[in-house]
């Protein structure tokens, strides 16, 4: 899935799922036509990025594509990261809202709970094993509105979350 949306060829889908360069071709034109408004997407996203020299995340943050016109074999590589970077950085947005509003929620609520670290889109914390349900809770209800009221998704984020004595355990 996500090596036909970043622009994974015939030949390097078939290399990666050991198959014939005819099957994993016709998986990727298969996957076009069953989501078009996918390949509309990426089309639209790369035009734009020509005429402004960027792209903007939901949230309106811009981020700079300079090697957009690029030729050869970085060409490809500007086009991707062109498609990926409002994805990203809207999901990079969307993060840090959530941490600014985990902190205000935690400090309201007295939580000796201590945000440790971000992962992508997780956000690690260490906390007293009696606050960890209500942790758990808080910090799902802040990371699935952290957007609101800025921005209200057609499709809810829906927040995961696992407690445990380490971070590989509470996959």
């Amino acid at each position: 899935n996500f090596g036909v949306i970043y622009g994974i060829s015939g030949f390097g889908l078939a290399r990666n799922l050991r198959i014939p360069r005819a099957e994993a071709q016709a998986f990727i034109d298969t996957y076009f036509k069953r989501f078009p408004e996918i390949r509309t997407y990426m089309d639209e996203t790369v035009m734009s990025a020509k005429e402004n020299g960027y792209v903007k995340t939901l949230f309106g943050r811009k981020i700079h594509t300079p090697e957009i016109g690029a030729k050869g074999p970085h060409a490809g590589f500007a086009k991707r990261a062109a498609i990926n970077a409002p994805i990203q950085g809207s999901a990079a947005d969307i993060s840090k809202l959530a941490m600014l509003t985990r902190y205000d929620k935690m400090q309201q609520q007295n939580f000796k709970a201590q945000m440790l670290l971000q992962v992508h889109d997780e956000l690690i914390f260490e906390a007293p094993e009696d606050e960890a349900e209500k942790l758990v809770s808080v910090a799902r209800e802040v990371m699935e509105t952290a957007c609101l009221p800025l921005i209200e998704l057609e499709v809810p984020l829906v927040a995961d979350a696992g407690v445990a004595d380490n971070w590989m355990d509470a996959h």
